[in-house]
């Protein structure tokens, strides 16, 4: 909660740029349940965002196009009875999630062909098949 969130080496997402929400966690809690805002809400901006990169802007509104309302990103995190500790936890959700939707495109598959060993040896493989399945058939005579 000290200086932003770190999402990659170049870009930090400044603590003004994030929104918090408290409410009341459902489930088992004792007498605190009713009376305490342990869960957490943690919005981002992406689309309006200021310092986030153009480049890494378009990448990550495509790729997070299903999660986004308007263009913010909420995590919700409830599973600690502590509001710290589901703080820290939609912290780092919020990161998990923005760090893959701002990573670069994984690297084309170059198109290969089967070796000739293998071929032979996928060939050899339905041969013995074969003669094992031929070998269990019963005769009608």
């Amino acid at each position: 909660m000290d200086g932003g969130l770190r999402v990659t080496d170049r870009w930090v997402v400044p603590d003004a740029e994030l929104r918090e929400r408290f409410s009341r966690s459902s489930g088992p809690g004792g007498q605190g349940v009713n009376t305490t805002d342990s869960r957490v809400e943690l919005s981002f901006d992406v689309a309006a965002s200021p310092g986030i990169p153009d480049t890494l802007r378009a990448r990550a509104l495509g790729r997070l196009a299903g999660r986004l309302v308007d263009g913010v990103l909420t995590v919700t995190a409830s599973e600690h009875r502590a509001q710290l500790a589901n703080r820290e936890t939609a912290r780092d959700r919020m990161v998990v999630l923005l760090r893959e939707a701002v990573a670069p495109p994984p690297k084309p598959r170059r198109p290969t062909r089967p070796s000739r060993a293998a071929k032979e040896r996928r060939l050899a493989e339905k041969k013995r098949q074969s003669q094992r399945k031929r070998d269990r058939r019963v005769d009608g005579d």
